[in-house]
């Protein structure tokens, strides 16, 4: 057989494979699509819900906006919030402020200790949030420090670091340096230089690592248990609350948080696309 002719025979199994992909792809991305947003689906239907006992129930009993409207009827929930609010901005901030810089040292500039720095960092994220909560807890006892709103803080900015770092270094690995000579060339100091040149390049990613940052912080459980103390954030809140029944306000102050996520990634993406 020449090769010709193996070539044609080939074709249409070629084709077929191209058609079976063209299918199972679309098909296999959907259903992680559904799978990922049928829980927030669901979230958002039963935030409207009646709930006669004051406790969810996943038996559809009418329609109501009663609990948009009692949204902050019951004090400790709403505390708990407002603490959850408080580290989750707290700590996205201070991460954005310490990992920036140390992303730009990362990404442009050689030193003694960075392949130890790469490795930390890794680290930190690949390490399990036990391990990470019964270390920090260990650190807090050891040194004495009372547990609460401020050792959350610490908490979180400990571990939103990393994720700050990675982020803004890919998008600094990612920029012309020309620009920057380009600017050093017409005068600019180095800080002038970072104001006016790097800093508008590299914000989008900034933003998009506090983003991450607050997103990672704002439904942590796991790591703040072990350091809260006496002082309750929303996750903290609503597992104590399991146990006698949780009141519909969760799911709606739910569906509130993450429509505001939604806003605020498309703000980040507009302001992706205006940069480029």
């Amino acid at each position: 057989m020449s090769t010709a002719e193996a070539s044609v025979m080939a074709a249409p199994r070629e084709r077929r494979r191209i058609q079976l992909g063209r299918f199972v792809l679309p098909v296999y991305t959907w259903l992680v699509i559904l799978y990922t947003v049928i829980p927030i689906v669901l979230m958002i239907v039963y935030s409207f819900n009646q709930a006669p006992s004051g406790r969810l129930t996943f038996q559809w009993l009418g329609f109501t906006t009663q609990w948009y409207q009692q949204v902050f009827a019951i004090p400790d929930l709403t505390n708990s919030l407002v603490n959850s609010l408080i580290v989750a901005a707290s700590s996205s901030v201070i991460s954005a402020i310490i990992g920036t810089p140390l992303a730009l040292a990362l990404a442009r500039y050689r030193y003694r200790g960075k392949n130890l720095t790469d490795g930390v960092i890794f680290t930190n994220i690949a390490a399990p949030s036990v391990v990470v909560g019964a270390s920090l807890l260990s650190l807090f006892i050891s040194l004495n420090v009372n547990r609460g709103l401020a050792t959350i803080i610490i908490a979180h900015v400990t571990f939103n670091i990393a994720f700050v770092t990675i982020v803004v270094r890919a998008r600094v690995v990612g920029l012309d340096r020309s620009i920057e000579r380009a600017a050093y060339d017409l005068g600019a100091s180095p800080w002038v230089a970072f104001q006016k040149v790097l800093l508008p390049l590299i914000m989008p990613g900034i933003l998009a690592g506090m983003l991450l940052a607050f997103a990672m912080s704002i439904d942590d459980f796991i790591i703040t248990s072990f350091v809260a103390g006496q002082t309750l954030t929303f996750p903290l809140w609503v597992y104590g609350a399991v146990k006698v029944g949780i009141p519909p306000q969760v799911f709606v102050m739910g569906t509130l948080i993450f429509l505001a996520g939604v806003v605020l990634a498309l703000i980040n993406v507009f302001l992706q696309r205006r940069s480029a």
